[in-house]
């Protein structure tokens, strides 16, 4: 199967211009192959995140691919009502204490490594990190990591991305 297509935009692109601030990781670097344990070990990275703007009440964590041959990427991974006070997560995180994990692109509640098909080209891995001016997002029972984007796009005072690669 002929899988050229014309490369998508950063996700943020295409989104109104917030500030951003800071974003670490000992496990994967922009523009760096991810290590084989962030793919088929559906292993998350470690995060940590510094910078935010005051009045920054929780965080959204997520992890896109907007590189997958689908019409809306693959959400590999969001977790919502981070509390404030939450400014990383090790590698393997499960959701601190009053954040929930979604239900990602895979339909399980956890993070879903790097896969792209066989053959394709090397995907992008937009892991980002939105300063949000509420403590919840309130999401329903059940809210896909789409919702919880489209939700927070109001809330969203700066946000960091680490944009880690990964092929096979």
């Amino acid at each position: 199967m002929d899988l050229e297509r014309p490369i998508a935009p950063d996700p943020y692109s295409l989104l109104p211009t917030v500030p951003s601030f800071a974003l670490h990781s000992t496990d994967v670097t922009s523009g760096e192959q991810m290590d084989e344990k962030h793919a088929g070990g559906n292993v998350s990275p470690q995060l940590s995140w510094d910078g935010f703007p005051e009045g920054t009440k929780s965080f959204l964590v997520n992890c896109f691919d907007p590189d997958a041959p689908t019409p809306a990427g693959f959400w590999h991974w969001a977790v919502v009502d981070v509390p404030v006070g939450v400014t990383s997560l090790e590698q393997g995180a499960t959701a601190p204490q009053g954040a929930t994990v979604l239900r990602n692109d895979m339909g399980t509640q956890d993070f879903t490594g790097a896969a792209p098909p066989p053959g394709d080209r090397e995907h992008r891995y937009v892991f980002a990190v939105h300063a949000l001016d509420v403590e919840s997002l309130g999401l329903p029972e059940g809210a896909t990591p789409t919702v919880a984007a489209f939700t927070s796009l109001g809330h969203v005072l700066a946000r960091a991305t680490l944009s880690p690669v990964y092929s096979r």
